[in-house]
């Protein structure tokens, strides 16, 4: 078993594991010319060559402890049957669920067709990675998911789906249900396709209030879980971005490691959090952009307050394009000579 998923798995190593969200991304030239290759965003991750050449390049270039999948979380509402495709400079759209007979359409018996490109990538990374590194699947979590599903786009607060969570209930928890069917499958073709590990990204966590946060962050996820266990053996990661206090309740989802954002003090998830699960996360992605002795200095604070249990490092949120690859290069290679 791999460093990261003994770690994964609550049991503390003598260096604690690294790897960054987003680490495969826009700022390293390798990736702009396989982007540039591809055409279109969704053609790279449709396409399992070079989705895996992708995934691969900052696993060659900083040696990093985890691999973790090069796709999106709106490939599920696109496989239940939802219009998705990309504007160039503004990000995901979708056709709103009120422009369409979503209970008719959105049916996830059929979306694994759709999704069957993903699980050759996942196949082709798991013969492709050297051994030290394990490779993450991932999901979107269904709140989130949802809250672009309901408005076909990002949004400020993602205001329509609190609406429509408000207004109808019901019709909400449906649409909610058919993520949790698709995402458990999903989860699972991963896993058996090669994933050593999956995560759940909540992005839009943040934007509810406790009751509705049980209601469609905490119990969602719990589920999906409950699910997930009962086919395969691997470490879950959570990541309720913008919790808050709510992280807490979160640990009632029974996942293996939670992911924190860089909100979260590290001293406060050691008390609160990481007797109960994995932490993983809280540096600052403004960090890799300064680079220097800001960045090591918080590797190194963060470190310290989560020695007492399993720790994985990593950003509170992914790599952003304007960072100096070089940054990366250094960060990682502090965090392997680090012992704890």
């Amino acid at each position: 078993m791999t460093l990261i998923i003994e770690t994964l798995k609550g049991r503390p190593q003598e260096r604690a594991p690294f790897w960054f969200l987003r680490q495969a991304g826009r700022y390293m030239d390798e990736y702009r010319e396989v982007r540039a290759q591809a055409g279109g965003f969704l053609d790279l991750v449709f396409n399992p060559e070079l989705a895996t050449e992708v995934t691969l390049q900052p696993i060659r270039r900083f040696s990093p402890d985890a691999a973790i999948l090069f796709s999106d979380i709106l490939v599920t509402p696109l496989a239940l049957g939802q219009d998705l495709w990309f504007e160039q400079g503004e990000g995901p759209r979708l056709t709103p669920l009120s422009e369409f007979d979503w209970r008719t359409k959105l049916d996830p018996t059929k979306a694994h067709d759709c999704l069957a490109p993903i699980y050759e990538t996942v196949e082709r990374l798991s013969t492709a990675l050297p051994e030290p590194v394990s490779l993450i699947g991932f999901a979107g979590s269904p709140w989130t998911v949802a809250t672009y599903m309901v408005a076909g786009r990002g949004t400020k607060d993602q205001g329509p789906a609190r609406d429509m969570a408000y207004r109808d209930p019901e019709a909400f928890a449906e649409v909610i249900e058919r993520l949790e069917i698709v995402t458990v499958d999903y989860l699972t073709r991963q896993v058996k396709a090669g994933a050593e590990a999956v995560m759940l990204f909540d992005s839009w966590a943040g934007v509810l209030p406790p009751d509705q946060f049980d209601l469609w962050v905490t119990q969602p996820t719990k589920r999906i879980v409950e699910k997930l266990r009962a086919a395969v053996d691997v470490p879950i990661i959570g990541f309720p971005r913008g919790g808050g206090l709510n992280l807490k309740s979160y640990l009632q989802t029974g996942v293996d490691a939670m992911h924190i954002d860089e909100t979260v003090p590290a001293a406060w998830a050691a008390e609160h959090l990481q007797p109960h699960v994995c932490v993983q996360g809280n540096l600052d992605p403004r960090l890799p952009l300064i680079g220097g002795d800001a960045m090591t200095r918080a590797a190194d604070d963060a470190l310290r307050a989560l020695k007492s249990g399993a720790h994985v490092v990593n950003l509170g949120h992914g790599i952003t394009p304007d960072v100096p690859p070089a940054h990366i290069e250094a960060l990682a290679a502090h965090l392997k000579s680090s012992r704890r």
